[in-house]
Parts: C-alpha cells; sequence; structure tokens
C-alpha cells in the first residue's frame, strides 16, 4: 500500500515510521558463540588494560578508584554497551546502517566512528610494531637492555645518567628525536610496521570467518600470560609489597573532579563505545541471541581482566621497586664505609649490610635527625618512593616493565612471552578497529560487496601507506598526539548523538519493545531511565571536563632531551597544535555534514511532494460514458488524470506550484 501525503512528509522530515527490526537478509554469522564473544572481549580488552588502567588506579588512590570504576561501569558502561549490541543485532548492519535506518539524518553517526577507528588504526598498528621489535630482539641472552653498550672501553654517558632500558627504548627501538616534527625515517621499525600490518590483513581477509579463528589464540592467550606472570610475580620479594601500594584507599580523591573524569574516559574506552566495532560484531548474530547477558558478561569479564593486569603489573613493580632499593642500600652503605675509614664519618651507628629496606629506612630517618646526611651523598632506598614513580603508557610497557623482567632469571623466556602477550592484545584490538570500518562501509556501499577482499587489502595498504609518519624517527611523537586528541572527544560526542538517537528519536520505549520482540524477554525499566537521562547527562558532563582540560592545560607530549637523558613536557608548536585540532574536527565534522546534506534533500523533496499533491484530480469516464455520443455544450467526462497541458509539465520537470505560476508571470509580464 502506498504512503499518504501526511506519512510521505512525516518519514521525510527524519521521523521513523518503521520497527528498527528491518526484513531478514542474508548475512555471514559467527560460527559459535564462543567466536563471538572471543572477538568481543579481544576487542575490549586491549594494552589499555595493561599500562593504563593499573596507572590510573595507582595514581587515583587505589582500592578508591576501583570502587569508582566500577559504579561508572555500571552507570555509564553496561548502558551504553547494551544499547549498541542490541542496535547492531537487531537491525544486522554496521554503524553507518544502523543509524541510517532509524533516521537518514543520523548516518553521520556512523560515519564518524569509521573515521574515529580509521586513525586508531594508523597509530595502534605501530605499537604492534614495537612489540614485534621487543620480540625479536628477546632471542638474545643477555637481553639488549639489560646492560648500557660499553664504546672504547667506556659506558655510553646517555645510557649511563639514565637507564639501560630508556637508553633502549628512545635510542635504539626509535632512536627519536629531541622534538616533534619531520625526519628521517627509522627503517627497522618500518619493517616492523609493514609485518604488523601483514599479520592484520591475513586476519581480516575473510571477514568474520578468518578473524573469528584467530581469536580462539589471539583472546585466550594473553590470559594464560598474565596468569603465569602473577604466579611468577607473587614469588618474587617485593611483590606483596606493590600489591598492598595498590590496594591502599584513598577515599578524599573522591572529590576531585578529574579523577572522577579520568575514571568515566577510561570505562568508555575500556568497553569501545562509540567505535561502531560492537556494533558490527554484534549484527553477526542471530535475532535471537541473548544480548543482554552477553553485555553484562563481556564488561565483567573486561573489569576482572584489568584487576588481573593490574595486579600483575604492581607485583612486577614492587619487585623492581625493592630491587632497585636494595641496591640503593648497597652503594650507600659503600659509601659509608668508605667514609668511616677516612675519618669523616660522624659518631653514628653505622648500617649493617644485611639490613632490608624498612630496617634501613628506619635508622636513615633517625640518623638524619641528627646529621644532614645528603651532604654526604647519603639517601633514603624506600622501595615505597620507586613505586610512586609513576609511569604510564609506553613508559610502562617498554621501560619499567621491561626493566622489571630484565631482573627475573631466565629473562629472555619471561620477555618473549610478555611481547607476544602485547602483540596478541593489539590484533584482537585492531580485527575489532577494521571490522568498525570495513563492515559499515559494505553495508552502505553495495558496489564493494562483490569486492570485499580487494576493499580489505586496499584498506589494509592505506594505512600503512599513511602510518608511515609513526615510524619516521620523531614517529612516536605522533602516536602521542593521536593517542590523546584523535580520538576521545569525538567519541564522547559519537557516543551522545548515539543514545539521543535511540532514547529520543526513536523513543526508549519503542526500542525496548524491540528488544522483548527480539530476546522474549523485556530488560528491565532501568535502562530506559538510563539511556534518557543518567547516561546522557553522565556524557555531556565528560565531554565538558575535556574540553575545559584541553583550553586550560596547554597541549603537551613528553619528549627525550639527549642532552641530558631525561625525559621532558614540551609544549606542540603551532602547526601540530592546527593538526592536532584538525584531527578533532575532522573525525566530528560527518555528524553536522550528513545532517545538513540529508535536511536539505528532504526540503527539496517536500517542495516536489506538495507541488504534486495540489494538482487537480477528476473522476474517469466508464465504458458506458465513453461510448457515449458526443454532445455540443455538454462537458465530457475527463480521462481521470492530469489535464494535458499539466502532464506535459510534469514530464518536463516543470509543475509548478500556484504562487510560482504567478511570480513566473509577473517576471514574464
Amino acid at each position: 500500500m502506498e504512503k499518504s501525503l501526511n506519512e510521505l512528509e512525516g518519514s521525510v522530515a527524519g521521523e521513523s515510521s518503521r520497527d528498527l527490526i528491518p526484513e531478514p537478509t542474508a548475512r555471514p554469522t559467527w560460527g559459535s558463540k564462543v567466536q563471538y564473544i572471543l572477538a568481543q572481549v579481544g576487542f575490549s580488552v586491549g594494552l589499555g588494560n595493561v599500562w593504563r588502567f593499573p596507572y590510573l588506579c595507582h595514581q587515583n588512590g587505589g582500592g578508591a578508584f576501583l570502587l569508582l570504576y566500577f559504579l561508572l561501569l555500571l552507570v555509564i558502561g553496561i548502558p551504553l554497551f547494551f544499547l549498541e549490541l542490541a542496535a547492531g543485532q537487531s537491525i544486522r548492519q554496521g554503524s553507518i546502517g544502523v543509524w541510517k535506518h532509524i533516521s537518514p539524518r543520523l548516518a553521520g553517526i556512523g560515519f564518524a566512528s569509521c573515521v574515529v577507528c580509521s586513525f586508531v588504526a594508523l597509530y595502534y598498528n605501530v605499537i604492534i610494531g614495537w612489540s614485534l621489535f621487543y620480540m625479536f630482539n628477546s632471542f638474545q641472552y643477555p637481553l639488549p637492555w639489560e646492560n648500557c653498550s660499553i664504546l672504547a672501553n667506556q659506558t655510553q654517558k646517555e645510557c649511563a645518567k639514565s637507564s639501560a632500558t630508556t637508553y633502549f627504548w628512545y635510542r635504539k627501538a626509535l632512536d627519536v628525536t629531541d622534538s616533534i616534527g619531520a625526519s628521517e625515517m627509522n627503517w627497522p621499525m618500518t619493517g616492523c610496521l609493514v609485518l604488523a600490518w601483514i599479520l592484520v590483513c591475513g586476519g581480516m581477509i575473510k571477514g568474520i570467518k578468518s578473524s573469528g579463528k584467530v581469536m580462539y589464540f589471539s583472546s585466550v592467550f594473553p590470559y594464560i600470560v598474565l596468569v603465569c606472570f602473577l604466579v611468577r610475580g607473587l614469588l618474587l620479594d617485593g611483590a606483596m609489597d606493590g600489591i598492598r601500594i595498590m590496594f591502599t584507599p584513598k577515599l578524599e580523591i573522591w572529590g576531585d573532579v578529574q579523577v572522577w573524569r579520568q575514571a568515566a574516559t577510561q570505562v568508555f574506552f575500556a568497553l569501545g563505545l562509540g567505535f561502531g566495532s560492537v556494533i558490527a560484531y554484534s549484527s553477526y548474530n542471530d535475532r535471537d541471541n541473548n544480548c543482554h547477558f552477553d553485555a553484562i558478561l563481556v564488561s565483567f569479564i573486561n573489569f576482572m581482566t584489568s584487576i588481573l593486569a593490574t595486579l600483575v603489573v604492581f607485583a612486577v613493580l614492587g619487585f623492581r621497586a625493592n630491587d632497585i632499593a636494595n641496591q640503593c642500600i648497597l652503594e650507600n652503605v659503600k659509601k659509608i664505609n668508605g667514609l668511616v675509614e677516612g675519618g669523616a664519618w660522624l659518631d653514628i651507628p653505622a648500617p649493617l649490610d644485611n639490613m632490608t629496606s624498612t630496617e634501613y629506612s628506619d635508622w636513615y630517618m633517625s640518623a638524619d635527625a641528627v646529621a644532614n646526611l645528603t651532604k654526604y651523598g647519603i639517601t633514603n632506598c624506600r622501595a615505597e618512593d620507586e613505586m610512586n614513580k609513576g609511569v604510564e603508557g609506553t613508559g610502562l610497557a617498554f621501560i619499567a616493565f621491561t626493566e622489571a623482567m630484565s631482573r627475573f632469571p631466565a629473562s629472555p623466556f619471561w620477555s618473549l612471552l610478555f611481547f607476544l602477550m602485547l602483540l596478541n592484545l593489539g590484533l584482537s584490538t585492531m580485527f575489532g578497529n577494521m571490522q568498525g570500518i570495513i563492515t559499515p562501509l559494505l553495508d552502505n556501499f553495495t558496489c564493494l560487496r562483490k569486492r570485499k577482499t580487494i576493499f580489505t587489502i586496499l584498506c589494509c595498504l592505506s594505512g600503512l601507506l599513511i602510518g608511515l609518519i609513526f615510524v619516521q624517527r620523531s614517529g612516536s611523537y605522533f602516536v602521542a598526539m593521536f593517542d590523546d586528541y584523535s580520538a576521545t572527544l569525538p567519541l564522547i560526542i559519537v557516543v551522545i548523538f548515539e543514545n539521543v538517537a535511540v532514547a529520543w528519536v526513536y523513543g526508549a520505549d519503542r526500542f525496548m519493545d524491540d528488544i522483548q520482540s527480539m530476546l522474549g524477554f523485556r530488560p528491565r525499566c532501568v535502562y530506559k531511565y538510563m539511556w534518557q537521562y543518567v547516561s546522557i547527562l553522565a556524557m555531556i558532563g565528560l565531554l565538558f571536563a575535556s574540553l575545559i582540560r584541553m583550553c586550560i592545560a596547554h597541549p603537551t607530549y613528553q619528549s627525550w632531551n639527549m642532552e641530558k637523558a631525561a625525559e621532558e613536557k614540551l609544549e606542540y608548536p603551532p602547526w601540530a597544535l592546527g593538526l592536532l585540532i584538525s584531527l578533532i574536527i575532522l573525525a566530528s565534522l560527518p555528524i553536522p555534514v550528513v545532517f545538513l546534506k540529508q535536511t536539505l534533500q528532504d526540503w527539496l523533496q517536500s517542495r516536489r511532494t506538495k507541488s504534486y499533491g495540489q494538482c487537480e484530480y477528476s473522476q474517469g469516464c466508464t465504458v458506458d460514458e465513453v461510448l457515449e455520443p458526443i454532445e455540443e455544450g455538454i462537458p465530457r467526462c475527463s480521462n481521470g488524470f492530469l489535464h494535458v497541458e499539466m502532464e506535459d509539465l510534469a514530464e518536463r520537470g516543470k509543475l509548478l506550484t500556484d504562487g510560482d505560476e504567478e511570480d513566473n508571470d509577473n517576471v514574464t509580464g
């Protein structure tokens, strides 16, 4: 049945008059439920769980941050994760198709997700390349970052000022420059990037059929490694001290707005909200799949993985801090013995060689109260002080944790395991990112479906060519820029519009009805109120908090100063600020552009529809009337269609409204 004029105008105006669940179409499905869960877990559990969450937990109150994170996971994370799972599974389209189905004006949400996924994929694969570089160098004994290299019978000064692992990271692996800017290529790292893209392309070449099978290894292997590291770490001296520091609660941090912002941002990125990958993965499910259970299960696994990774990191870093403290004690005892032999030592009992770090710290505090020990070059050696030197991101994985592993017995074995784990964590997340790019485009542009394999290869090749900017000598600074700014604000904006689209444009009640018809039961009404009010307000608050922080604090990046042999904060130059702002605008731009484009098309279509609607129609002739003789002066019945003149104009596309005809007469007259 054809739509009436009012119905047609309503759909043109952007109001979805359709049910959310479309007619069934042929679409690939997961080989099993296990493949799907592993894919979702593999995408959501990434490198951030290993090096970002432990840092935030330590810097923001330990156990208190865990409670805050769990609270925000319940309020923001699970409801929004469930929303994306249900939308993708019911409509069975990628991110572009889902929001286009709800309202054509909202298709820009999906395009924005694709742009953000593209940005993240560009630099994320570089980190996989770094992991490959370290993994290949782990086949050496001793490890190349265990000791400083000796040149002309002298230790490299830059290495001696910092540490062997820090020097290897900045000067051997990255061969980094002093500041951001164009520089020479780092060819060994370029080769690792090529290999990383080959691995990603091989896993994506057959769609979910190939990536789903890869997930059996890439998603499970990191858990095996984390458990091995936890068992090994707990057997090390000082491991329990690190875990104790981790879980020591500082509830006063709950009054700090920035801590709430960091916790909400971590929840946001931990579940992969807004990337479109969650929607893409769920679109390959059967419609009767229990996506509500999946949302809770994947969120819980993600949270427990973060805790497991934090336990491992703090156990290992606790051992490292204890080992550094013991070395500090030995060096200070040696200095004191030299002062005693030279007669320059005060009448204070000297520390014993076999003192623990706690005993030495107690001795130092009492001795320092009598005499200023710092003038003798004697320092306090506390493992807590070393632990409080918080490092995050690449610094945690490639410097601090790497240094700790170099102190393990059989260090090459543990190093190989660790970087193989990072490789698998990165690959499983990259598969999700690429799925968030490829699936929506294939769904939206039918011409690409017949050339899916070629399109996948071209996407990977394009990513490799553009990604060369990240493997020049200053490439790590560009990685930091993309990581900090290319995704955070655009993704928050994307999720806000997703929430508004479902809760207010389509309607939360209608969405709940569709979920009920899909699952056979109605989720608790708390989700409805979360989507309509709580989640939206929380995301808007997070957006404003992030904007205010960006405006107040001038964007900076961490560089390596070769002369000082130390890291330092530098402000981005004007051209880099312009690039930074352009990334944010470019990622968010599809939302208003598509909205305005569709609104203009709807307005033009509405004008054409109204013009045809004003045409006069008359009742057609019956057979008897046609056969009757024509009498002069008596009006003959019409043919039931437009008058001939109007038909002519309609065919030529020149049918005008009355007002347009009057304007035309005035012009010609």
